[in-house]
């Protein structure tokens, strides 16, 4: 026998529970069977595709794999290619079926793919911080701030069931409150403790912590966004729900997520570091 190929002989109850973690894994971030066991497949595809000097060197298949069933996952839940988790009639493996209710399915959809990847991979599977940032792209505080605002999401969620329709009801309204420059219709629509996270990136002069409850919240906002006739306001889909994109001109100056949660705002998240800004100036390029 050749030595190599007796190096790579794994016992068989390994082997079951390595692909039983990885059908977890992918049905957490996918919320479906079949797409579990397509991301399954497909992981173990690019494992045998690898040259076989290559996939020796490996010195922790496991790990590979899980970063490789993440990182498809994580495409697969882009918006250009995101099925519908947790659809009605999709069976969870048999060893999840107690664990991963309907609802959390339901509640886990409404996070950006960035945050559901952060949150299944660090909270439920306890993956290595590096191998997390390396399957989301981002680094490992970046990643542990996507968990955190996925775990508060939940929570807020998970007390104050939103729908679609009334998140995209909500988010118009706070548009329409800071287009109108008015305060008190503003803060009449953020929670009590709501709170504003500005990520400048260091790449910009903003705030750097949190800013806490309504009228402060509502403050800081509408400070940022002061500055008409050359800011305007957009409702469009940001990470998969409806968000603010803030123009400066021609220029993507600002992406606001909103959490909501009944019909108050709890989070806002307004990225402004040109870096992550970069894909919606060039998208804005294309459509001039």
């Amino acid at each position: 026998m050749d030595r190599e190929q007796d190096d790579e002989t794994v016992p068989i109850a390994e082997l079951l529970d390595e692909r039983r973690r990885l059908l977890n894994v992918a049905y957490w971030m996918l919320g479906r069977s079949q797409d579990a066991d397509d991301a399954v497949a497909e992981t173990y595809r690019r494992w045998y595709g690898l040259p076989d000097d290559r996939r020796i060197r490996i010195a922790e298949p496991r790990s590979w794999l899980v970063k490789t069933v993440g990182g498809i996952c994580l495409e697969r839940l882009a918006p250009a290619g995101r099925s519908h988790p947790g659809t009605v009639g999709a069976a969870p493996p048999q060893d999840l079926e107690e664990e991963v209710s309907q609802a959390l399915l339901e509640a886990l959809d409404t996070l950006s793919p960035a945050e559901r990847a952060a949150f299944v991979l660090n909270d439920v599977f306890r993956v290595a911080p590096g191998t997390v940032a390396a399957i989301v792209g981002q680094t490992e505080q970046e990643c542990g701030e996507l968990a955190a605002r996925a775990r508060h999401s939940l929570r807020t969620r998970w007390a104050h069931p939103t729908t679609p329709q009334q998140h995209d009801r909500v988010v118009l309204a706070v548009r329409q409150a800071c287009v109108a420059e008015n305060p008190a219709r503003l803060t009449s629509l953020l929670a009590p403790d709501a709170t504003v996270f500005f990520d400048g990136g260091g790449k910009v002069r903003t705030l750097t912590r949190p800013v806490h409850g309504a009228r402060r919240a509502t403050r800081s906002l509408l400070t940022l966004l002061a500055g008409r006739p050359r800011t305007t306001l957009h409702c469009q889909s940001v990470n998969g729900r409806t968000g603010i994109v803030v123009r400066y001109g021609d220029e993507v100056a600002a992406v606001i997520s909103l959490d909501v949660a009944g019909d108050h705002v709890v989070q806002i998240w307004a990225v402004l570091n040109p870096d992550k800004l970069r894909h919606w100036n060039r998208a804005a390029t294309q459509e001039r």
